[in-house]
């Protein structure tokens, strides 16, 4: 068995570096990026590689792209607009265990909502901590990270995210 999952690995994988020039997960290889954004009920035209971790309650819009190794998560609810960029290793938090840990339990998981507006690039590896609310058409440079709401039409960058140039 093993040996026919590997010639089927194998086949896959030189059919991608054909025809994109590409190398992706073992699960991406095996998924289509359209299907996985449509099962999670994600707007038309959305991709989602299979490599994605999704918890919770996940909305996203129609024409958005959602890199391999990204989080997504819900756990408080997170909404994402139309045709973001979400590029590879991005997190997207909508809940934290700081409290709950610090506490050995007696505090609750605090959980706030967090929203990213439509038009907006997000740069690799880049953590927006819960309860964010990020405009629209809005530049979050790379390795950010993103604790303050960002108004619609910014640059941002940096760790902790800070405004850089206000778009026209």
């Amino acid at each position: 068995m093993l040996h026919i999952l590997k010639k089927i690995y194998l086949k896959l994988r030189k059919r991608m570096k054909d025809k994109y020039n590409r190398h992706v997960s073992f699960g991406d290889l095996l998924t289509n990026r359209w299907e996985t954004a449509k099962f999670y009920g994600f707007g038309e035209g959305t991709t989602c590689y299979d490599s994605v971790l999704i918890l919770g309650d996940v909305k996203v819009g129609k024409n958005t792209w959602i890199g391999p190794n990204c989080v997504l998560d819900g756990t408080g609810g997170l909404i994402i607009g139309d045709y973001c960029s979400i590029s590879a290793g991005v997190q997207i938090y909508s809940h934290d265990t700081v409290k709950w840990a610090n506490s050995l339990g007696d505090k609750d998981i605090e959980k706030l909502s967090t929203i990213i507006g439509s038009g907006v690039y997000i740069g690799p590896q880049t953590v927006i901590q819960k309860g964010v609310v990020i405009g629209d058409k809005v530049t979050i440079g790379a390795c950010s990270f993103v604790n303050k709401d960002v108004a619609e039409n910014s640059k941002v960058w940096g760790c902790p995210a800070t405004l850089k140039k206000k778009k026209v």
